[in-house]
């Protein structure tokens, strides 16, 4: 790809999307360290980024900045890496033989892009089709949550809710749309701070245009997918 000379800060991975799998992508070791010990390494390389800038750690402002950006890094906005916290999702029989769909709308999404390190902030709208047995509520917010806590791609943090759901359920009856903002779109580069990016994943069912257009009326997206 050829590189116009004036787009100094243009790097080779820009604004490309396309990722390999639908996995986020895992080094075999990453969990060789425990968080104590990931905490430490993180903080001493904030502070190598934090002194290289030029600031001056010994102000009382920034002196604690090194540790508390490593215990966000692993404790929150990075913690969907862990397996161990990956929320369980109990199921129950549907006993009500609900048969309609299920909408969980407007669930907070805070995640992080891979590419800038810069926040994605948005919603998601969930939907499944009972295949027998229903899933908590809030089991519904918790693994958008868990998913969305790792640096992301939009595309993949929407299919992999749906992954997720269709293994729970045992149906492939489910369907997501991510609507969010990325501060790697609206506070650099081009700064567009109106745009906003849409993603979707429709499994079974939900791939019929009758279907699909009964759940993008519950959630008020008068989108064409």
């Amino acid at each position: 790809m050829k590189i116009n000379d004036n787009t100094a800060d243009f790097d080779a991975l820009g604004d490309d999307h396309v990722g390999t799998s639908a996995d986020t992508p895992l080094r075999s070791d990453a969990f060789v360290l425990n968080s104590e010990e990931k905490i430490e390494i993180i903080k001493n390389d904030v502070r190598h980024i934090m002194e290289t800038l030029g600031l001056d750690l010994t102000d009382d402002s920034l002196k604690g900045t090194p540790n508390r950006v490593a215990k966000m890094f692993v404790n929150e906005i990075f913690s969907g890496l862990n397996p161990a916290i990956k929320p369980s999702a109990s199921t129950f029989d549907n006993k009500y033989k609900y048969g309609e769909m299920l909408v969980e709308k407007n669930i907070t999404v805070y995640s992080t892009c891979e590419h800038h390190l810069l926040p994605i902030v948005g919603k998601a709208h969930v939907a499944y089709i009972s295949n027998g047995t229903v899933v908590g509520l809030s089991k519904m917010n918790r693994i958008v949550d868990y998913f969305a806590k790792r640096p992301q791609v939009q595309e993949r943090l929407t299919i992999q809710v749906v992954k997720e759901l269709q293994r729970v359920l045992n149906t492939e009856d489910v369907a997501c749309v991510v609507d969010a903002k990325h501060l790697c779109v609206n506070s650099r580069g081009i700064r567009d701070t109106e745009s906003s990016t849409i993603t979707a994943e429709f499994g079974g069912k939900f791939k019929d245009i009758e279907t699909r257009r009964e759940f993008l009326d519950y959630i008020k997206l008068d989108t064409k997918f």
